[in-house]
């Protein structure tokens, strides 16, 4: 019996030889790069067909001193709204070449940034947590492009994508104002929290204020995070305060069906005794029973447009412009509509 061949793996030398043109020019167009006529772009790409080669990350590395790789930095990856987020990031990614190496942070972030750095990533997208001043000394002397996803730096000049939390809890509230509630109590994460927590009870607080709604601290139920169970604490905390609401804005949509069923535990009828209405608009939104009303953020997509900034910046070698993303009220059920004068 004769021993079956052993298949040949074929270098960018090949590639080059076989279609009569210089490595430096094969090497251009697998990178997307210029400097080459569409008549030579084809002899390559059907050289490499023929071949079956397959560019090595680590070889075109070598070449344009590019490792393919970013890096995504996430505190929380069991938070459901990571997925969503990663989906859009991986896409961008993976269209533009490149391999993701995601990083579940919690208290370790250094660690993980200094893993980045021996991995010699290409850029880094930062989510949903601080950027603070070590962070952002280690990143600087590491020399990759920086975005900031989902949260944002006063103190650093860093380009962010994300909603503007602010408006967009002030959007939420004024939907229920608008629908005849002047009872409104907020459940919220951590006051202290700079990244979604303060900025989201601002929004809350402007709304009241611009529709002369009177405020009390009672009305709002200050929460460790925005999990499930922040939600079911939190509405505890608030009916036990300001008995009299009406109406509930969640800081997340986690938070919201908690509270949807703590109020379920305590024989509140949702929406027709207590409106609730939730921030993010996770596909859960939809599956909760009444189906929950939720403000929109456009998750995928602002991990899509990080991925890009970050291209962008290795493309051209400058900084980028910061990108406030829409956000929109998902209309459901868990909100009634009352009658307004």
């Amino acid at each position: 019996m004769k021993e079956g061949r052993r298949k040949m793996t074929y270098t960018i030398k090949d590639v080059a030889k076989k279609a009569n043109v210089s490595i430096a020019t094969v090497s251009r167009i697998v990178n997307n790069q210029t400097g080459y006529s569409e008549k030579t772009k084809k002899k390559v790409l059907q050289a490499i067909e023929e071949l079956g080669y397959h560019p090595n990350a680590i070889a075109r590395g070598l070449i344009n001193k590019r490792t393919h790789t970013i890096g995504v930095l996430f505190p929380e990856l069991s938070s459901m709204l990571v997925t969503d987020i990663l989906n859009g990031v991986e896409n961008a990614a993976h269209e533009a070449g490149s391999s993701v190496i995601v990083c579940h942070t919690k208290s370790k972030t250094m660690n993980y940034l200094r893993l980045l750095n021996e991995k010699r990533i290409d850029g880094i997208i930062f989510t949903s947590e601080i950027l603070t001043n070590e962070y952002y000394e280690y990143i600087k002397k590491m020399n990759v492009p920086l975005v900031l996803l989902a949260t944002e730096s006063y103190a650093h000049p860093v380009p962010y994508v994300k909603v503007s939390d602010t408006h967009a809890a002030y959007s939420a509230t004024q939907y229920l104002i608008k629908h005849g509630h002047n009872q409104i109590g907020m459940i919220s994460g951590n006051k202290n929290d700079k990244v979604a927590g303060y900025l989201r009870i601002t929004g809350f607080k402007n709304a009241l204020n611009d529709y002369n709604i009177p405020f009390t601290e009672d009305q709002i139920a200050y929460c460790k995070g925005f999990r499930y169970q922040d939600g079911i604490d939190g509405l505890e905390m608030l009916i036990k305060k300001s008995p009299n609401l009406t109406a509930v804005f969640a800081a997340s949509d986690e938070m919201a069906i908690g509270a949807i069923f703590k109020a379920y535990k305590l024989g509140i009828k949702v929406p027709e005794e207590l409106s609730i209405i939730g921030y993010d608009n996770l596909k859960m939104a939809a599956m909760s029973i009444p189906p929950l009303t939720s403000v929109a953020q456009p998750l995928y997509e602002m991990g899509e447009m990080a991925v890009k900034m970050i291209f962008n910046m290795l493309e051209n070698n400058q900084a980028v412009e910061s990108r406030i993303m829409p956000h929109q009220i998902v209309d459901r059920e868990s909100v009634i509509k009352r009658e307004t004068n």
